[in-house]
């Protein structure tokens, strides 16, 4: 019994040692986040779900296979648009984003911006808003919320940062 458990152990050690040698080689892989600083710039944590969802797409966005791709182009405009929002997005020939123009309509405010409107417009409604964004790929992204308040037959107009600052 004693032999059986042995050679048993041993068995068991020899296949682990030759299964721990077996190498394999692997292609080399490259991961690229071409567009990781637009990113950065516009994303916000609590931007609304549809604008998050194009700001993705434009990041993401495969140029360079795109029927219109020419190798001696020096810059592409690309639109992208859904019901809430439009993005304008110029590429460069490697597929990275020089600059965008982004309008969005009607969507949700960060909580930051709804608290600053409430504390200086007392009594005013929200009627409707529009989101703009501007990013260069140097000078980084801007953010503004126009504002239409209403109170009664009151109508007003206001602008804020996305840190809820009036301009």
């Amino acid at each position: 019994m004693k032999k059986l458990l042995m050679v048993l152990i041993l068995f068991g050690l020899t296949i682990q040692a030759f299964a721990q040698n077996e190498t394999e080689n692997l292609s080399e892989i490259e991961i690229l986040g071409v567009n990781y600083k637009y990113l950065n710039d516009v994303g916000d944590s609590e931007v609304a779900t549809p604008v998050k969802i194009l700001e993705k797409k434009v990041a993401n966005y495969d140029l360079k296979n795109a029927s219109f791709y020419e190798d001696e182009t020096l810059e592409y405009r690309v639109y992208f648009f859904i019901p809430e929002g439009k993005i304008l997005a110029v590429y460069d020939g490697e597929g990275e984003i020089l600059r965008t123009s982004e309008r969005f309509k009607d969507v949700s405010l960060p909580l930051v911006v709804a608290n600053a409107v409430v504390d200086e417009y007392p009594g005013w409604r929200i009627s409707g808003d529009i989101y703009l964004v501007t990013y260069r790929k140097n000078k980084g992204a801007s953010k503004m919320y126009k504002l239409f308040l209403e109170k009664g037959d009151e109508k007003i107009r206001v602008n804020t940062d996305d840190h809820g600052t009036f301009l």
